[in-house]
């Protein structure tokens, strides 16, 4: 869905939800209450729905105007025991009247579909938020899977929070006992029973969800009017029942983004749409060999529908398959991509390193996830940064691009094709989880906004022998960019070698000798250190005097949400702090030196064990302090918040 808003503005991602009270309609006798922003968190059973829940109330909120921000949390398991702790699947959203950064610390309003989903979310939502449960599922067995003695809606355990006992099966098989469903089949619609409480509780659009079930079951039209049935009950419901006796709204966004188009995305969705409009600005077909694996595959399921685009894409046997298609495509002439997590970057490394010496444009698309090895496969993690930079035999440089928002996977997939293509090599783009799976507003761009990535292929001689005569040499270099020619193959004249062997410069003859491996080693690496990539930009308000802060964060990829909220709530409580964030790790911007000697202390977030902190120190000579966690979660603001102004005050 897409909504238009216009004007900017930035308010600070604060800590608590502000609110007011005003007259409204929020049904016979209701209260209605403003507020400035909310964090909603739906949990169940990995069969619930929630995910479809989550993303179904995402949509209309994007509709509507808000700025949001939201944090899918998958189980592992594919499926886990019904009922138990690691089956609960949760979605999280967090939507505001301003600009925000991240999907929330902890849930204002927590809707848990059994005991499960109850237990495993309790720990992060403070008192006095809303928790809305299922009370049919608070039965002696399912409470005993998960360990309680005795039921927490009696035993006064819950006492610190406003719960709300809904019974959302036996309402939702009242509600649909026209329909001449089976209980269980009526039973799978309590999740739309509860979007339409929800929607109803925060005024949220129906319009779009109604429409969407219907396309959804259309096959079905009994299951669609099933679960329309079911949404609009819980509507009614929440207009009629006293328990709910305050509604709640959170007004557009209206003053948070420049004027445009926008639309809800994610950041998988993001990329392909970029990979799609790089291969459109380059005039290349673009060619996606990919091996399924997450949270990688819905950049293969979405490219896959887009051959009117000149999109092709191929599922292969394996990882290794995937990116050796990938390389013979960009050998071919394509814009080439394979897509993969850190076990699957470790798997395609050796044909990396064929791409380095080939010099063929290729992006490596990683979306990192915890590890090591299969690790944490539906969990987000930053550790991929040392191997997607030194994890190849030999010296084997490649430039790395690492976006820092869902929908700045659009960007940072248009900058790593442009290094793809202008420099003739492979290129790592280095997503996460969080990115991949959460989503935000996008403003679509124009068309004249997209680069211009055409690029010439070479048609015949380049150099001249001795004698006079033309010959063309494939590793004869742009003397600007080291760029070597891109020859496709079957042009006449331009028959040349390729393969993994060392090249002789120039000619691209096979040589072992020292002082020519040694030349060709140097100037790969130069190519990559010469790669053009624009100046770090510091947010460092100067005061009164004209200083500036005395300590700086660095971040990369997807801590920029966290940490920008951190440092928002670092300078609202009166202290200063600068803050400097990464797209390019490699080569890093070239002011990067001089930023970091400017400041007295510098901190570097990261979902690792100190890998950034590791390149910054050894390249910088700086006492640069890591803050690491590796939980699988995204930092929460308010504790970076408190690191930083710890580090401040030291």
């Amino acid at each position: 869905m897409t909504s238009q808003v216009s004007s900017t503005a930035e308010q600070a991602d604060g800590a608590l939800v502000g609110e007011q009270r005003t007259s409204g309609d929020g049904g016979p006798g209701k209260e209605v209450r403003r507020l400035d922003r909310v964090i909603i968190r739906f949990a169940g059973d990995s069969g619930d729905g929630m995910q479809l829940t989550g993303d179904r109330f995402t949509s209309e909120t994007a509709s509507f105007g808000n700025d949001l921000s939201t944090l899918p949390n998958f189980p592992a398991e594919i499926r886990a025991p019904a009922g138990t702790l690691p089956g609960v699947s949760s979605f999280q959203l967090h939507f505001a009247d301003h600009d925000i950064l991240t999907p929330g610390d902890a849930p204002n309003v927590l809707v848990a579909m059994n005991p499960a989903a109850l237990k495993a979310n309790i720990g992060d939502v403070p008192r006095g938020a809303e928790i809305i449960v299922n009370t049919d599922e608070f039965t002696k067995r399912p409470m005993a899977k998960v360990g309680y003695d005795s039921n927490p809606l009696e035993d006064g355990s819950l006492s610190a929070y406003n719960v709300h006992p809904v019974p959302l099966t036996t309402l939702t098989i009242e509600a649909l006992k026209d329909f001449g469903l089976s209980r269980k089949e009526a039973e799978r619609s309590k999740n739309m029973f509860a979007l339409g409480l929800l929607s109803w509780m925060y005024h949220r659009p129906t319009e779009g969800t109604e429409k969407f079930l219907r396309a959804k079951f259309a096959k079905k039209p009994n299951i669609a009017e099933a679960n329309v049935t079911a949404f609009r009950a819980g509507w009614n419901f929440g207009e009629t029942t006293e328990d709910f006796a305050t509604s709640y709204e959170v007004a557009p966004a209206t003053a948070a983004f420049p004027t445009g188009t926008y639309r809800n995305i994610s950041g998988n969705l993001a990329l392909s749409y970029g990979l799609i409009a790089a291969a459109s600005q380059a005039d290349l077909p673009l060619y996606l060999g990919s091996y399924p694996i997450t949270p990688a595959s819905d950049i293969l399921h979405e490219l896959s529908k887009h051959k009117n685009f000149g999109v092709r894409t191929f599922q292969a046997e394996d990882e290794i398959a995937g990116i050796g298609a990938a390389l013979g495509a960009a050998f071919g002439g394509s814009l080439a991509v394979t897509t993969t997590s850190g076990p699957g970057v470790a798997l395609k490394s050796e044909t990396i390193g064929l791409a380095v010496s080939l010099e063929l444009p290729l992006l490596i698309v990683d979306i990192q996830r915890g590890g090591p090895s299969t690790g944490l496969p539906t969990k987000t993690e930053q550790a991929d940064l040392l191997q997607a930079m030194y994890g190849r035999n030999g010296e084997a440089p490649v430039p790395i691009v690492a976006p820092k928002t869902p929908a700045d996977c659009f960007d940072a997939a248009l900058d790593a094709a442009r290094i793809a293509l202008t420099y003739r090599t492979p290129v790592f783009l280095l997503s996460d989880g969080y990115l991949a799976n959460g989503s935000e507003p996008w403003r679509i761009p124009e068309v004249d906004e997209l680069p211009d990535l055409r690029v010439q292929f070479a048609t015949g001689p380049n150099h001249e022998l001795a004698d006079g005569t033309e010959v063309f040499w494939p590793y004869k270099r742009d003397p600007e960019t080291l760029a070597r020619p891109w020859a496709v193959p079957g042009t006449p004249g331009l028959e040349h070698r390729i393969g993994g062997i060392e090249k002789q410069d120039g000619t691209g003859n096979i040589s072992y000798d020292p002082a020519n491996h040694d030349f060709m080693v140097r100037t790969r690496q130069a190519k990559v250190d010469g790669v053009t990539v624009p100046d770090v930009e510091v947010d460092d308000p100067l005061d009164e005097t004209g200083r500036g802060a005395s300590t700086l964060v660095v971040g990369w990829g997807s801590t920029y949400g966290p940490i920008t909220a951190a440092v928002r709530r670092v300078r609202g409580a009166g202290q200063r702090i600068a803050q400097a964030h990464l797209r390019h790790l490699n080569p890093f911007p070239g002011n990067l030196g001089e930023v970091l000697a400017r400041y007295d202390k510098v901190v570097v977030p990261e979902m690792n064990l100190g890998q950034l902190a590791t390149l910054l120190r050894a390249k910088y000579l700086v006492d640069a302090r890591s803050h690491t966690q590796v939980s699988g979660m995204p930092f929460k603001a308010e504790q970076l918040a408190e690191v930083l102004k710890e580090a401040i005050n030291d």
